[in-house]
């Protein structure tokens, strides 16, 4: 038989099981009336985006497993390990802040430690034995955590929730603050429901003097074929009364960016999401180029690239976003810090200026 045969037959295989992975979720999605973007049994965007059609999402498979990728895995990626003692000897009167690879933060904040979209395992994927592989190890490992007070996710795909993460969380049960309808995957996983907040577009809280709220992005949700769109979507924004603090999730440019910055701005610093862009899917992940605007919309001071250098989710070169930010930085008069994982900053500390990406990709 053609080869191309059995190209379709595992993408048949794989479809399946993610469809009956995530059937069960689909059958007992809730219902959320009181949302003004929830429709039909379904959350949307401001926005109408491209409509994903079964064949449109095998076209896509079609290009992974056929198209040629270049450039795509670094030869390595450069990591500082810290430890549990490091971080404990950090200050308790401001904000540090780990970057653990991807979208994933560790933040002490103010004596509380943090985690936004935390992803310990070893691949974006419904299974362990395929799909995007990390490039790099965590610089801190789960066992080695400190207690984790709190956690934000953004939305549910596998890069941003990481199901053997939270199962491991559940053993210490920390407050999760998520969007509308991840509850359910969150207590089938061992987070007890009263630890469970859901937030809405547009939706506040206050935790002791922090500011929390949950804005608009232009993206999708699900984890599987049955579960599109059930659960919501969106972006952070962390106010405390020395700092503010954006981030962005994932999302296409769209002028829900600037209304951000109308409402919440100015930023001391922002995580905006910078990789995994393809003209197949340009209206739910941005350019390099949209990511610096994202960040002039939010009025935003420091700017943090995240969403790159650690997983192979696109086809662009690994070392692409780093360099078409940098650029259209540069053009905009936007100060950009690009620091190694495991580096530990402050919002407002000197941006880290080494753009450690450069000699790896010669």
């Amino acid at each position: 038989m053609k080869w191309y045969f059995w190209v379709v037959l595992v993408l048949a295989v794989l479809a399946l099981g993610v469809y009956l992975l995530n059937s069960t979720i689909a059958a007992k999605a809730p219902e959320f009336s009181q949302s003004d973007h929830y429709q039909d049994g379904k959350f949307h965007n401001e926005q109408p985006r491209m409509a994903l059609s079964f064949s449109k999402n095998i076209g896509l498979f079609w290009r992974f497993f056929t198209e040629e990728k270049v450039n795509t895995i670094p030869p390595s990626v450069p990591m500082k390990t810290v430890s549990r003692a490091e971080l404990d000897a950090l200050s308790n009167n401001e904000v540090h802040i780990v970057k653990l690879g991807h979208s994933s933060l560790l933040i002490k904040m103010y004596g509380d430690y943090w985690l936004v979209d935390p992803v310990f395992g070893e691949r974006a994927s419904p299974f362990s034995f395929a799909g995007p592989k990390r490039f790099h190890p965590t610089p801190i490992t789960l066992e080695e955590l400190p207690p984790i007070r709190r956690v934000l996710i953004s939305h549910n795909h596998y890069d941003h929730l990481d199901k053997p993460t939270i199962e491991f969380l559940a053993k210490s049960q920390p407050l999760f603050h998520v969007p509308l309808g991840l509850s359910g995957d969150l207590t089938r996983w061992g987070i007890r429901p009263t630890n469970i907040t859901e937030y809405d577009w547009w939706q506040e809280q206050m935790v002791g003097n922090i500011q929390l709220a949950f804005a608009p992005t232009q993206h999708f949700s699900g984890r599987g074929m049955s579960d599109s769109n059930i659960t919501l979507w969106g972006a952070w924004i962390i106010k405390t009364p020395d700092t503010a603090i954006f981030f962005s999730g994932d999302s296409g440019y769209f002028d829900g960016f600037k209304r951000i910055g109308e409402r919440y701005g100015p930023f001391d610093l922002t995580f905006i999401e910078t990789g995994a862009y393809d003209k197949d899917w340009a209206d739910i992940h941005m350019t390099p180029e949209e990511s610096v605007q994202a960040h002039l919309d939010v009025k935003g001071k420091l700017m943090l690239p995240v969403h790159n250098g650690t997983f192979d989710l696109a086809f662009h070169a690994w070392s692409d976003p780093f360099e078409r930010v940098l650029k259209a930085a540069n053009q905009h008069q936007v100060t950009l810090s690009t620091p190694i994982v495991g580096e530990v900053f402050t919002p407002t500390s000197a941006p880290v200026e080494t753009r450690w990406w450069q000699n790896l990709a010669q």
